[in-house]
């Protein structure tokens, strides 16, 4: 997963990127209300983690003017303002889920990927192709039962192209999987990890598609 995460507190914001880092997640953050919609107007997120309280206005008037313009990006409010009427306000406002502070980092994890799968259109929290399944929770991969010993890139190149259904994923979109806004990208890397998945599932598991892309071939 791609996730923005908007919160004002450095401590803390720094500490939702590790955490989510090591759950799997290419996190950027931003702590201000017009950096958040300059990214949002931007960039392909596949959930967004929103503090209420910022220093330049409200979430939830970002947050509302995001649905405004038709925007249907997963968004979970990150907030200490938890009372019944705060949590009421934030989903009419169109929240996917309202998380109140202090929270558990694993529970806040796990909240982002239902929302995020929900937003895919997925109704089930694994990934398959074939004999290969996918848990995005945990972060490991089988073929035919037997385990699968992948990179974190390579899982998360794996899972872009599993999710697609065969569909075509293009080098950009899967770059923006791998890597946020302050991370260097290397020229070769979705190539070598291509590489790499082909080795541990077969040439003709994954197909070029020349100039647009790669996708999985056949199957379901």
């Amino acid at each position: 997963m791609r996730v923005l995460v908007v919160e004002d507190d450095p401590v803390l914001l720094d500490g939702l990127k590790v955490g989510l880092g090591l759950a799997g997640a290419t996190c950027d953050v931003v702590s201000t209300c017009g950096d958040a919609e300059a990214a949002l107007a931007t960039s392909a997120f596949d959930a967004v983690v929103l503090d209420r309280m910022l220093p330049d206005g409200s979430g939830l008037d970002v947050l509302k003017r995001l649905r405004g313009k038709g925007d249907r990006t997963p968004v979970l409010l990150l907030t200490a303002l938890d009372e019944t009427s705060d949590r009421i306000d934030g989903l009419d406002a169109g929240a996917d889920d309202y998380l109140g502070k202090p929270f558990d980092l694993e529970e806040l994890a796990a909240r982002i990927r239902a929302i995020a799968r929900r937003g895919a259109g997925r109704a089930t929290a694994t990934l398959a192709w074939r004999d290969v399944t996918l848990d995005p929770a945990a972060m490991t991969a089988a073929r035919a039962g037997e385990p699968l010993s992948l990179s974190r890139r390579e899982f998360a190149v794996l899972s872009a192209l599993v999710e697609r259904r065969g569909a075509i994923a293009s080098r950009a979109e899967i770059e923006d999987r791998l890597y946020g806004w302050q991370e260097e990208i290397e020229s070769n890397a979705v190539e070598v990890h291509i590489h790499h998945l082909r080795a541990k599932l077969g040439r003709e598991a994954i197909e070029t598609v020349r100039g647009l892309g790669y996708r999985m071939r056949g199957g379901s």
